[in-house]
């Protein structure tokens, strides 16, 4: 896990994030091993504004890669910063017990999707 903490730490200074100016970077790892990064992009009309998990997340599936198996969320902040509601939901889309690695310049905390999404909103039968 160490390992793709520290590419999410190289790539955070890719986010564009002129307006709030917290960056985010993140990194899926689907079940074949393959990574794909994201951070976020920040835009003047805040709702087209994307989050770094759903970049990852997309980067992913657009190559053909949808068996999610972790994400990593890394901010430049004392404490780590969970995935909004919106990056949970797609991550559940694809594995709603996705291992989520959120970590800091100080902390880094694992839990499973299932726990952050208790609830998850899906229309699959299996789940």
């Amino acid at each position: 896990m160490e390992d793709l903490v520290k590419i999410a730490t190289n790539i955070i200074d890719r986010a564009y994030a002129p307006y709030s100016k917290f960056k985010v970077a993140s990194i899926v790892k689907t079940k074949s091993g393959k990574i794909y990064t994201g951070v976020n992009i920040e835009n003047a009309s805040y709702g087209l504004t994307i989050c770094a998990e759903r970049v990852a997340v997309f980067k992913a599936v657009s190559e053909g890669d949808r068996d999610i198996d972790t994400v990593i969320i890394y901010t430049d902040t004392d404490e780590p910063t969970p995935p909004c509601g919106a990056c949970r939901q797609v991550i559940a889309e694809f594995n709603p017990n996705a291992l989520i690695v959120m970590a800091s310049r100080k902390k880094v905390i694992t839990q499973r999707l299932s726990e952050l999404l208790p609830n998850v909103f899906s229309l699959k039968p299996s789940q």
